[in-house]
């Protein structure tokens, strides 16, 4: 679903089917998610003598997403900041489907998913404006750490349950 136009970030939930194992039998049930679209145009420094957008670049759009997506649901970064905690990138994950050129224009759809982890986990899907194709698929995962000594928080901070909690986590 393609939600965002040119200039404009829209966001929205949407309930998807989610499969959880039990015993030998799957049982599927709907499962709630928030989803930011965000749309940017690809800049002449992001190519290469290829003339497409160069692979790493792909995790900078993920980033973009992230941003749009703490912006739209309170939950940016300086949120987290000024409540004493950072979220580091702890894994990644980017599959290429297609390329991008110059001056397309890209919907970046960033997806929350929820787990009971004190973590973050983020799906992508990047999207060419004008045809509406999968470019690139991805994930990403952020872990909690204190902010003044980095250490791992292994609980959700208190901060972060009440914004599950808002969005009905």
């Amino acid at each position: 679903m393609i939600c965002a136009f040119a200039g404009t970030d829209s966001s929205f939930t949407k309930l998807t089917p989610a499969r959880k194992c039990i015993g030998s039998k799957q049982n599927e049930e709907l499962q709630k998610t928030l989803i930011n679209a965000t749309e940017i145009s690809v800049k002449f420094s992001e190519v290469d003598s290829l003339g497409i957008v160069w692979h790493g670049h792909y995790v900078r759009y993920f980033e973009d997403g992230r941003e749009a997506f703490g912006k739209a649901y309170g939950i940016d970064y300086l949120t987290v900041y000024n409540n004493q905690y950072v979220t580091p990138i702890v894994s990644i994950d980017c599959k290429y489907k297609q390329v991008l050129r110059y001056g397309d224009n890209v919907i970046i759809e960033t997806e929350y998913v929820p787990s009971e982890a004190a973590r973050l986990n983020f799906n992508y899907r990047l999207l060419n404006a004008a045809t509406g194709e999968v470019v690139v698929t991805g994930s990403t995962v952020q872990v909690f750490l204190q902010r003044d000594n980095f250490m791992l928080q292994l609980t959700n901070p208190v901060f972060f349950e009440e914004w599950k909690k808002k969005y009905g986590f």
